[in-house]
């Protein structure tokens, strides 16, 4: 996994511009999709450390890939969003799981910096 690089799944482009740029600022590479099957392409090919993954996209829920995306790339940490806050029963017990409600601040991507980040 590429530990300097983000993968934004979220057919928001506000959404995504904001989660770009932080990220950008931390100087960590950003790949951004729009729909899941885009996303999970992506995922394969450039194996990000960190995932932002929305619920609601235009070919699918998200989540009902979180089982699958955790099992292939066990190391990646998933952050799935919502408007609706309706997944706290979602893998619990991993802890490179985490679920957020919309609208996201930087507050909350500063929570997904990964331990070893160095400015």
């Amino acid at each position: 996994m590429d530990q300097r690089s983000v993968l934004i799944i979220d057919d928001e482009e506000d959404c995504c511009t904001l989660i770009s740029s932080f990220f950008k600022k931390k100087n960590y590479l950003v790949f951004i999709a729009h729909t899941i099957e885009e996303g999970l392409q992506l995922l394969k090919l450039h194996r990000p450390v960190i995932v932002f993954l929305d619920n609601n996209l235009p070919d699918g829920f998200g989540w009902e890939k979180a089982h699958e995306i955790l099992a292939a790339y066990p190391g990646i940490q998933l952050h799935l969003f919502s408007a609706y806050k309706n997944a706290d029963h979602y893998l619990k017990d991993n802890n490179n799981f985490i679920v957020w409600e919309k609208p996201l601040s930087v507050k909350h991507l500063e929570a997904a910096l990964p331990a070893t980040h160095t400015p």
